[in-house]
């Protein structure tokens, strides 16, 4: 609860924090603009529902308690603002947040949770937020069109890594390209989308 990302891994999480679009959906103090500010307006503007693993929902684990109190990391005004889709094993009636945030629980696995976002999305575009799992699976089903990968200058001793077993031989990631590299305050975004023709599942 108090370290959830393990130690000093909270740090990854600095330059969207710091941001003033991050700080005004969430009522914090940061005030940075620039390109940092700019991949968060765009991770918000256009969206129309988000995906996330349970594990990026919470700590909890196993079955939900009859009178689960968990709704999230977030406070009762989450930064989304759309319908998110939260994969569980485990059923759990929908909960509504402030702001217009409200958690939907999936047990049919990742297939299902893109419909029913697809669906709440109404023309808009999904979300998947995370963790490295559902993140994983959504690449291996050829289900993501474009990617955003931000590089943060901090050594971990361990941890779920996104694109093990994932990439081809000669390092590159099956079925993109590399469309973009910004340098941000200490961090580095990196954005890929599906190579032209490229469809399908990744091995």
């Amino acid at each position: 609860m108090d370290d959830p990302l393990g130690n000093g891994a909270e740090r990854l999480h600095d330059w969207i924090v710091n941001t003033r679009t991050f700080a005004g959906r969430t009522g914090m103090d940061g005030r940075g603009e620039g390109i940092d500010d700019l991949f968060v307006r765009t991770q918000f503007d256009g969206i129309g529902a988000s995906i996330m693993g349970r594990n990026m929902f919470g700590p909890v684990r196993g079955p939900w308690a009859a009178d689960e109190t968990w709704n999230g990391w977030w406070g009762e005004d989450p930064p989304y603002h759309h319908p998110v889709f939260v994969l569980t094993n485990y059923p759990r009636d929908p909960v509504e947040m402030e702001g217009g945030t409200t958690f939907h629980f999936v047990t049919g696995g990742i297939h299902e949770a893109r419909q029913r976002a697809l669906d709440a999305a109404d023309g808009g575009d999904v979300w998947i937020g995370g963790g490295v799992n559902t993140v994983r699976q959504y690449l291996r089903a050829g289900l993501i069109d474009r990617i955003h990968l931000v590089v943060v200058p901090i050594l971990l001793g361990s941890g779920e890594r996104l694109l093990d077993n994932i990439t081809g031989p000669n390092g590159r990631l099956p079925g993109f390209e590399p469309i973009d590299v910004s340098t941000g305050n200490n961090v580095a975004h990196i954005q890929l989308a599906k190579a032209e023709g490229e469809a399908g599942k990744l091995p």
